[in-house]
């Protein structure tokens, strides 16, 4: 069997050839997940997606310093991490926790904010490292703590 794609087997995955055991194996490009056994023609390709929601604060050491809230921003990275802890506390108030979209909506950084934060489904891979790691370490249901990126500095509700 040669590397390369087949046409019975779902979007993304490819036949390669194993070095070390000389014989094939399935890859799938989109995940990055390796088998010796075939994936149905009918797996679920979803079921690699992830979910979330998230608020970002940039800052003038962000990849682009600009939002539609906001043409030049110009807090420092200190500043946008006491500005989302002050988010966060809004989020796991005791006493009147806010909800997260209408928080997104209003401080959010992303356009997604007109989406309430929403991400909608992605795959393993779109998006940035220490994002992505942070979503595959929650539960669904379950918000993160501060995480920076190259974007700013995010809270991630993880959806899926």
């Amino acid at each position: 069997m040669s590397n390369g794609k087949h046409s019975g087997y779902p979007p993304h995955w490819e036949v390669r050839q194993s070095k070390s055991r000389q014989m094939p194996y399935y890859f799938n490009t989109l995940t990055g997940e390796s088998r010796w056994d075939p994936p149905s023609p009918s797996e679920d390709t979803d079921k690699a997606k992830l979910g979330a929601l998230h608020i970002l604060v940039k800052h003038n050491k962000s990849r682009k310093p600009s939002s539609w809230r906001e043409k030049d921003i110009t807090r420092t990275e200190e500043e946008a991490y006491d500005k989302i802890n002050s988010i966060l506390q809004r989020l796991i108030s005791k006493d009147k926790p806010e909800p997260f979209k209408d928080i997104a909506a209003m401080e959010s950084d992303c356009s997604s904010a007109k989406r309430g934060g929403d991400l909608g489904l992605f795959p393993r891979g779109a998006m940035q490292k220490p994002f992505e790691d942070a979503v595959l370490g929650l539960q669904v249901g379950k918000l993160s703590g501060p995480i920076k990126t190259d974007s700013g500095i995010h809270l991630i509700l993880r959806t899926k």
